[in-house]
């Protein structure tokens, strides 16, 4: 792994992924997303925290390309490897 996972690296991410739903998330729920994110990067609450929030939205408007990435789903559930980052 040649780039170091950080937080910042982390939001630039969750904002890229975010985008794949600008088409389909209300107002409130964009706000939601946008302070999600943001309060993970300001270390409130962890980075399982926006992903959870993101797999909801993806639940509710499937996207293939964000379903198969590893970054959403990287460990199996049973590990909670991301509760701590």
């Amino acid at each position: 792994l040649k780039i170091r996972a950080t937080r910042k690296n982390h939001v630039n991410v969750l904002q890229h992924i975010q985008g794949y739903l600008k088409n389909y998330l209300d107002k409130e729920d964009k706000q939601e997303m946008i302070q999600t994110i943001e309060n993970y990067r300001t270390g409130m609450v962890p980075l399982i925290v926006p992903i959870t929030l993101l797999n909801h939205f993806f639940r509710k408007h499937p996207n293939d390309y964000i379903e198969n990435s590893w970054y959403m789903r990287p460990y199996p559930a049973e590990l909670s490897l991301q509760n701590t980052i």
